[in-house]
């Protein structure tokens, strides 16, 4: 049934291979003003592995998230992506998957993981080194490994193996991608280069497997995550991400 689809994906990414080259929130190859590569200082604890699911169910909403974001949740939104960020300058995050039910919101699985190697910020622009703060859909997945039973559109192609001049530990940072829907047409592959508010605003922001610190933008979780991610997101239950450090998440 993704016949027609994975026609239009294959040439997306034929035509879209180097985005790459400035995917994961800049143009700059991975590199940030110091010249280091992406995810570079080696060493750095990884995130951990996923912790199980919890008896915190029937909630009435997302733990932690104010008004101002809650706001944004579309009402048909049934599973939420919350990246709670440490802190404002910090790269220390922890996704929690939420899946809503009859009785509310359920707590199904958290990992620890990474953002922005600087941090969160509500004006992202491209090369500022900061993930984004907001709610923005989760439409679109992909990756070097194939399909490991994605419910999302799922574009399996080489195109995504970063550029050989990035450190090492980011080899397989692309593995498991799932395209967050800031600055980007959804429905197409996370390869897509398009980015309609302009290139200063940055793009290619995605959620990919973790290499152990902060990212150029996106947000980073362990392999064993983005799989259980990846066969958990539904678009019938209209899948968001909600993203920031604790303080921007509780305005």
């Amino acid at each position: 049934m993704r016949t027609a689809g994975s026609a239009i994906r294959t040439a997306a990414v034929v035509a879209a291979g180097l985005v790459l080259l400035a995917g994961c929130g800049g143009a700059s190859g991975g590199r940030d003003s110091g010249g280091k590569d992406d995810g570079a200082a080696k060493g750095e604890r990884p995130g951990g592995p996923a912790r199980g699911g919890s008896s915190t169910t029937h909630l009435k909403n997302i733990p932690e998230v104010g008004t101002a974001l809650r706001s944004r949740i579309p009402a048909a939104s049934r599973q939420v992506v919350a990246v709670y960020g440490a802190g404002v300058n910090s790269a220390d995050a922890t996704v929690v998957l939420y899946d809503k039910g009859a009785k509310g919101w359920g707590r199904k699985a958290s990992w620890d993981a990474h953002n922005g190697r600087r941090g969160w910020t509500v004006n992202h622009h491209e090369g500022d080194k900061r993930s984004p703060v907001g709610v923005f859909p989760l439409t679109d997945a992909g990756g070097v490994l194939p399909d490991p039973g994605a419910k999302l559109p799922y574009t399996h192609s080489s195109a995504f193996t970063p550029p050989s001049y990035w450190s090492k530990n980011t080899r397989h940072d692309f593995d498991y991608v799932v395209a967050i829907n800031y600055n980007r047409v959804k429905g197409t592959s996370p390869l897509d280069p398009t980015r309609p508010e302009g290139q200063s605003k940055g793009g290619g922001v995605w959620l990919h497997l973790d290499h152990g610190s902060g990212t150029s933008a996106c947000v980073s979780v362990p392999k064993a995550g983005m799989r259980a991610l990846l066969r958990a997101l539904d678009p019938a239950r209209h899948p968001v991400v909600v993203m920031g450090d604790r303080a921007h998440l509780a305005a």
